[in-house]
């Protein structure tokens, strides 16, 4: 066996990136979690003046600053002794409410690697794994990490590209949001809509309790009521808009679920679907992005499809074409990509 000398130093190179990126995730969710990251974004900081400012012990946050500075999350000035954050860095780890919050990507990580035990285990049997059988942080991780971007797309981006939609939410529609999770997209479009009504759904009912605790908080219960229930099942009729966020790919049978909105939707009704980037051949998806869905793909999303009725097992990286062929065999006759980001595809599909 030859082996190629640069070759294996540019993989050994990469084995190092990424195992300094798997431990840094536990550090991220740990300064997330005790404030480390807003603490410094007031102001530039030694370990113990952090450590004093946040109620926490100088020698760990010592040691977890360090990696932080090592890994590009923090500055450090070795005159001073002091870490501190460029803006870039407190936009995108100590403004929970801004468009790139980046810690709920992380938390939703080491949530999902918890089961590693257990996926191993369905790679021999072929077992599912229900959403509902993961660890909390699945459920907190996967709320955080995507509602930055919906928060900095929904409004202004998402629904706007489809067709007539947002003048029907102006001026008062019914809509479903189907397998809604926590309630964040529901939420911000019941707050910029305040004359429709807006209807969550979502099959975990230990979401469907947090959406509704939301909902109270950010006061919009007055139009927006959230209830357990199945994509196939949900309640109610002659919707004008339904709209399924980055979960279509999770279901364990997606054409029954769509042949469900077309029943409950009205016939000049819009159905807005919302899936993870992908491009339609396997190749095209080895970048990044296609990495990090690939992988999550493999933790949460088919073992959730695998684990229900029928298990059709899209995968996160199901593509465009084969969700139009999801939408299609249920009665749709319109469909067509909307818009897109880095991260997301939007389509629309009309009867």
């Amino acid at each position: 066996m030859s082996v190629d000398t640069n070759k294996l130093n540019e993989f050994l190179g990469r084995f190092i990136n990424d195992l300094g990126a798997s431990v840094h995730a536990g550090m991220v969710v740990i300064g997330d979690r005790l404030g480390l990251y807003k603490a410094l974004a007031q102001k530039p900081m030694t370990a113990a003046e952090l450590a004093k400012q946040t109620k926490t012990d100088e020698r760990y946050v010592r040691e977890w600053a360090a990696s932080q500075a090592a890994g590009g999350y923090l500055t450090y000035e070795p005159s001073t002794q002091r870490f501190g954050m460029t803006e870039e860095q407190i936009l995108t780890l100590a403004r929970e409410d801004g468009p790139a919050f980046l810690p709920g990507a992380f938390e939703l990580a080491l949530g999902s690697l918890a089961a590693v035990p257990r996926i191993t285990e369905a790679f021999r049997s072929g077992a599912g794994m229900g959403w509902f059988e993961h660890e909390e942080s699945v459920f907190h991780g996967c709320e955080k990490f995507f509602r930055p971007g919906y928060a900095a797309n929904l409004i202004t981006s998402w629904i706007p590209s489809l067709d007539g939609v947002k003048e029907k939410l102006v001026r008062g529609a019914k809509v479903a949001d189907v397998g809604c999770g926590k309630g964040a997209s529901t939420i911000l479009m019941a707050k910029a809509f305040p004359k429709s009504e807006f209807h969550g759904f979502d099959y975990h009912d230990k979401s469907i309790e947090l959406a509704r605790a939301s909902a109270k908080q950010e006061g919009v219960t007055d139009r927006v009521t959230f209830e357990v229930a199945a994509a196939k099942e949900f309640a109610g009729s002659d919707y004008d808009f339904v709209s399924v966020f980055d979960c279509l790919h999770d279901m364990g049978d997606p054409v029954g679920a769509a042949s469900h909105v077309r029943r409950a939707i009205k016939n000049d009704g819009s159905w807005m679907i919302v899936e993870p980037f992908a491009n339609d051949d396997l190749q095209d998806n080895f970048n990044p992005v296609g990495r990090v869905y690939y992988s999550f793909s493999t933790l949460l999303c088919t073992p959730c499809s695998r684990s229900q009725e029928v298990a059709m097992c899209l995968g996160a990286q199901a593509g465009e074409k084969r969700v139009r062929e999801v939408v299609n065999s249920a009665g749709f006759t319109r469909f067509r990509r909307a818009t897109e980001t880095h991260f997301n595809l939007v389509y629309e599909a009309r009867p």
